[in-house]
């Protein structure tokens, strides 16, 4: 029996640090004078920090230098690094530990595959940093998803075969990423966006470990 891959995204799937980025990207807009909802943050999912600057500047029609841009992306990383200095154990989402340790039980690998670059960060401040193989995140990656980059590392630094990885995502774009890499997909969330994941759990409080235990076998 060959053994699997168990890829996770990081916000939205492990721990719920994207109200912090909201939170953070919602103070520079409307520093910016740009109204900013959880209805276009939504746009921001699984999208690089850069790329969601761009998107919040078009919803103010604004035009940036690339100084000014840097500044701002700079300023926002640091107003939402300011909300992870009390992140702890009780951040992880329901259901997920049960799962790693399961996943661990099994003697299978667990790689971490996000666009954040302060992945290592959260999941120390979390404790649960000593469940994952591989960690591959936005500062070892050059492409965002939808590409499948940040998952084709992960596999190949656990040294398993694209179709042995499974991948759990709460974004389109890395359900995107997961099938264009030939990889199972599980979307997190809401089953409507996400629709183009092979299996949908609205969280993994709904995910019985006999699923689990099916991707092993």
């Amino acid at each position: 029996m060959s053994r699997k891959a168990f890829i996770f995204d990081l916000d939205g799937v492990i721990v719920d640090t994207a109200k912090y980025h909201f939170l953070a990207w919602q103070k520079l807009a409307q520093e910016l004078g740009i109204e900013f909802t959880p209805e276009h943050n939504e746009e921001l999912k699984g999208v690089s920090r850069v790329r969601s600057l761009d998107i919040i500047l078009a919803l103010g029609h604004i035009e940036a230098s690339q100084e000014d841009k840097n500044k701002w992306l700079i300023q926002k990383n640091e107003d939402y690094l300011s909300y992870l200095v009390d992140m702890d154990e009780s951040e992880i989402l329901p259901g997920v530990l049960p799962v790693l340790e399961f996943i661990k039980e099994k003697k299978q690998l667990i790689a971490l595959g996000s666009a954040s670059k302060n992945a290592r960060p959260i999941l120390e401040k979390t404790g649960i940093l000593p469940f994952f193989d591989a960690i591959v995140d936005g500062n070892d990656v050059s492409n965002a998803k939808p590409d499948p980059e940040v998952f084709l590392r992960a596999a190949q630094l656990l040294h398993v075969s694209n179709e042995n990885a499974i991948v759990f995502e709460d974004s389109v774009a890395g359900i995107q990423a997961a099938n264009t890499a030939n990889m199972i997909s599980v979307g997190i969330g809401d089953a409507t966006i996400l629709h183009e994941a092979k299996y949908n759990f609205k969280d993994f409080t709904f995910m019985d470990l006999a699923f689990i235990e099916a991707l092993i076998d």
